[in-house]
C-alpha cells in the first residue's frame, strides 16, 4: 500500500471524525465523546510525525532485503505493521462518523477501541525511532548490532519499562491475518487465566478448575487481559513456559482447533541406546570415523525418537525396530488392521528436529503437519526428540540430534529406506539444529545431508538488537523477556531455574482430568469470539458493561511513566524528539541479556560461525515469516551464505507469526505456509538446486 495515500486519509479521517463528533446536531456530547475527540487528536499528531520517519525508512530499506526477488527485513516489517495499524484506525473513524449518531452506537466501546489504537499508535511511533536509531548506527546492509553491545544494552533498557500491555487487549494481533486473530485471542486468554492460578498450592485439577473461572474476566474485559499478560510475560518464570507451552502434548491445542490429522501406518516412538557408531569418511568411503554417543552434563543416555510414515514399508515392522520401541500412552501405533503390504524401502529420508525454544515440546507436539508431510513426500519422517532446556543446555541437544542423524544413516533399513538422499528439516530452535548438526557433519568428516529446510530459525542466540527483534515488544507468542529465559536456558545461565525432578517432556505438573477440563475451557472461551468481527472489535463486545479504569493517555502516561534511573544502576536517557515519549509499564520487566560467552560459539549461533566452518553446507532453504521477531536472523545468516558462494534460498511470507507450522491446520494462509515448507523440501529430493539457485 501507498503509505503517502494512508497517510492522507489518516489526517483526513481525523477530521471529519472530530467535526462529526462536534457538529451542530450532535447529541452525544459527553465525557465520552470527549475522550474519543481526544484519541483522534492525538493519533493524528502521531501520524503527522510519522510520516516523514516512514518516508526515510522506505527510500533505503531495500538495501537491507535478500534480494531484489525477495523483499523482507525488520524495516519493512515495522512500516509494514505501523500501516496495518493505521488502516484499523481508518476503517474505525470511518465506522464512528458513520454511526455516531445511531441508536445503537455504542459510544463507551467504541471510545476504549480508539485509546487502545492511539496508544498502540504511541508505542509503534517510539518502535520506528528505535529503528531509526539502529539505521543511523549500523552499516548500510547490516541488520545487527554486533559490533556494539552497549547499544543493545540500551534496546533492552528501554523495552523493559515501555508500556506493552495495549498489543495484547484489544489490539491484539491486528497485525496478522484475521482469520488467525481468534486463535491468539485464545492463546492470550488461557496463558493469562492459567498464570493466575499457577504457583498456587493446587492441584492440576484445581489449577484448571482456576483456570476456567477466571478466564470470563479476560474475555470481557480486554484492558485487564493485557495488563496481565504484559505481566506474565515479563516475570514470570521458565517453569511456567515450559509447563504452559507442554500442554500441545495434552492436546488443548487440538482441543482449541480440532486439528484432523492425516492417518499414518507408522506412527513408532523409540529409544536408542547410548552406544559408539561407526561410519565410513564422507571423503573416503574405505575408511571411518566413531561417532560418540551423546555425554555432556550427564553423561551417556539414550535418544528418543519418532518414526512416521504414512505407508507401510519393509522394516518398520522389523523385530529390531520394535524391540527399541517405547512405551507411551496412548500404545504404540503400528497400524496393522488388515495387514497392508509392505512397500519397498523409500529412497528418501526426512530428518526433523522440532522447534520450541530448545525449553518444551516434543515430536508429539509437531506431529500433525509431520503427517501430512509424511502423506505428501511418500517418505518416513524420524523426528528427534532431544533433550531440553535448563536441565539440559548446550551442547546436549545438539548431541543428540547428530547421534540421531548418524543412527538414521546406519540404520535407514530399519526406517523403511535406502537413505539415497536425507534432508534436514526443522523450525526455530529446530532450525537451528538442523545448522549445526550439518556443521558437526561437515567437521566430524561424515556425510553431510543432501539439504536443508529451516523454517524461521534461530541463527543468533543472543538479545542483540536488530528491527525485527524490536516486534518482541507487542508479539503474543515470542515477547523478548519470554525469548531471552530460552536463549539463557539452552546456553546455560539459568540452568538452575527450574526443578530437575520434573521430566522435561512430559506434562508430570498435570493431571488427565486437568488436560480434560482445559479442552472444556477451550470451547467456551471460543464461545464468545466472533471470527467475522473486525477492526480490533474481538473479544470486547461485552465491555461497554464492565467498570472501566482507562484514563486519558495524558493521565496514564504520568502514572504508568517510570523513571529512567529505574532502569539501571547506569541509566542512559534515550533520546526521543521534543515533546514524545513512549507510555511506561508500572512494573518493570525482567530481562537478563543473552551474555554468556557460550552465545558466540558458532555451533550455538551460526551467524557467528567463521566461514571454514559454514562452507560445504548442503543447500539450506530457510522459510520465514515477514512478522517474525527472528526475520532478520533469516536474511542476515541467507546472505551470509549467499556471499560466501553457499548454495540458499529465502522465503518470506506474509501476515504469519513465528510457529506457523505448528498451526497449519488453524486456516488457509497458514496450510499454505506448510506447503511452502513442502516444496522447499520437494527440490532437496528431486535436486532442483541448478542455477539460479541463489535467488528465491
Amino acid at each position: 500500500m501507498d503509505f503517502k495515500v494512508v497517510f492522507e486519509t489518516l489526517d483526513s479521517v481525523c477530521d471529519q471524525t472530530i467535526a462529526t463528533l462536534y457538529g451542530p446536531d450532535d447529541l452525544l456530547y459527553s465525557n465520552v465523546t470527549k475522550r474519543l475527540v481526544a484519541s483522534m487528536r492525538q493519533i493524528q499528531e502521531h501520524g503527522r510525525a510519522l510520516e516523514p520517519v516512514v518516508a526515510g525508512f522506505t527510500t533505503v530499506y531495500h538495501h537491507y532485503d535478500f534480494d531484489a526477488q525477495t523483499p523482507g527485513n525488520g524495516y519493512r516489517t515495522l512500516v509494514k505493521v505501523l500501516l496495518s495499524c493505521l488502516m484499523h484506525i481508518i476503517n474505525k473513524g470511518r465506522y464512528i462518523t458513520s454511526n455516531c449518531h445511531g441508536a445503537f452506537f455504542r459510544a463507551e466501546h467504541n471510545a476504549a477501541e480508539m485509546e487502545a489504537y492511539c496508544k498502540a499508535l504511541c508505542q509503534l511511533r517510539a518502535l520506528l525511532y528505535l529503528a531509526q536509531r539502529l539505521l543511523n548506527d549500523n552499516e548500510r546492509g547490516q541488520l545487527y548490532t554486533l559490533q556494539d553491545g552497549a547499544l543493545s544494552q540500551r534496546f533492552v533498557q528501554e523495552y523493559t519499562s515501555m508500556h506493552k500491555a495495549c498489543f495484547y487487549g484489544r489490539c491484539l494481533g491486528f497485525q496478522f491475518t484475521p482469520t488467525l486473530r481468534p486463535f491468539l485471542q485464545t492463546v492470550v486468554i488461557s496463558m493469562v487465566a492459567y498464570g493466575e492460578s499457577y504457583g498456587k498450592q493446587k492441584s492440576g485439577l484445581g489449577m484448571a478448575a482456576l483456570s476456567l473461572l477466571t478466564s470470563g474476566k479476560y474475555v470481557l474485559d480486554p484492558e485487564q487481559r493485557g495488563l496481565e499478560f504484559e505481566r506474565i510475560t515479563q516475570n514470570l518464570d521458565m517453569q511456567f513456559w515450559k509447563t504452559f507451552w507442554n500442554l500441545t502434548e495434552s492436546g488443548l491445542i487440538s482441543g482449541f482447533n480440532r486439528i484432523a490429522s492425516n492417518t499414518v501406518q507408522v506412527n513408532l516412538t523409540i529409544t536408542v541406546p547410548p552406544v559408539p557408531l561407526r561410519l565410513p569418511l564422507a571423503s573416503d568411503p574405505s575408511l571411518s570415523t566413531t561417532v560418540s554417543p551423546p555425554l555432556a552434563h550427564s553423561g551417556p543416555g539414550p535418544v528418543h525418537m519418532r518414526l512416521i510414515s504414512f505407508d507401510l514399508r519393509e522394516g518398520q515392522d522389523s523385530e529390531e525396530i520394535l524391540a527399541l520401541s517405547r512405551t507411551e500412552p496412548p500404545p504404540i501405533s503400528i497400524s496393522l488392521v488388515h495387514r497392508p503390504q509392505r512397500l519397498p524401502p523409500s529412497p528418501w529420508l526426512l530428518v526433523h528436529f522440532h522447534g520450541g525454544g530448545f525449553v518444551a515440546q516434543t515430536s508429539k507436539s509437531h506431529e500433525n503437519y509431520l503427517r501430512t508431510w509424511s502423506k505428501d513426500l511418500g517418505m518416513p519422517i524420524l523426528s528427534v526428540d532431544y533433550s531440553l532446556s535448563p536441565e539440559a543446555p548446550f551442547p546436549r541437544a545438539l548431541e543428540e540430534c547428530m547421534y540421531a542423524y548418524c543412527w538414521a544413516l546406519k540404520n535407514c533399513h530399519l526406517l523403511g529406506s535406502t537413505a539415497q538422499r536425507v534432508c534436514l528439516a526443522g523450525d526455530s530452535a529446530g532450525g537451528n539444529l538442523c545448522i549445526t548438526v550439518s556443521m558437526k557433519a561437515i567437521a566430524s568428516g561424515v556425510r553431510v545431508p543432501d539439504g536443508i529446510m529451516a523454517a524461521y530459525p534461530a541463527t543468533l542466540l543472543t538479545t542483540d538488537a536488530s528491527p525485527s527483534r524490536l516486534l518482541t515488544l507487542i508479539d503474543p507468542l515470542l515477547p523478548l523477556g519470554v525469548l531471552a529465559k530460552c536463549l539463557n536456558a539452552y546456553t546455560g545461565t539459568e540452568c538452575q531455574t527450574v526443578k530437575p525432578t520434573l521430566c522435561v517432556n512430559t506434562l508430570s505438573a498435570l493431571s488427565s482430568d486437568t488436560v480434560v477440563l482445559l479442552e472444556s475451557a477451550s470451547n467456551w472461551i471460543q464461545s464468545f469470539i466472533d471470527p467475522n468481527r473486525t477492526t480490533g472489535g474481538w473479544g470486547s463486545s461485552s465491555s461497554s458493561s464492565m467498570p472501566r479504569r482507562s484514563p486519558d493517555n495524558d493521565a496514564h502516561r504520568r502514572s504508568t511513566r517510570s523513571p529512567h534511573t529505574s532502569l539501571t544502576n547506569s541509566a542512559v536517557h534515550w533520546d526521543y524528539p521534543e515533546n514524545f515519549e513512549p507510555l511506561r509499564s508500572e512494573i518493570l520487566a525482567f530481562v537478563n541479556p543473552v551474555a554468556c560467552p557460550i552465545v558466540k560459539n558458532p555451533f550455538v549461533s551460526p551467524l557467528l560461525a567463521p566461514d571454514n566452518l559454514l562452507r560445504g553446507l548442503p543447500p539450506i532453504h530457510i522459510v520465514a515469516s515477514a512478522l517474525d521477531a527472528l526475520l532478520d536472523d533469516s536474511v542476515m545468516f541467507a546472505k551470509k551464505l549467499r556471499d560466501m558462494g553457499q548454495p540458499v534460498t529465502l522465503t518470506v511470507l506474509e501476515d504469519l507469526p513465528h510457529g506457523f507450522l505448528s498451526l497449519s491446520s488453524l486456516a488457509k494462509e497458514t496450510e499454505e505456509a506448510s506447503n511452502t515448507c513442502l516444496e522447499r523440501i520437494r527440490q532437496v529430493f528431486q535436486k532442483r538446486d541448478s542455477p539460479p539457485f541463489l535467488h528465491n
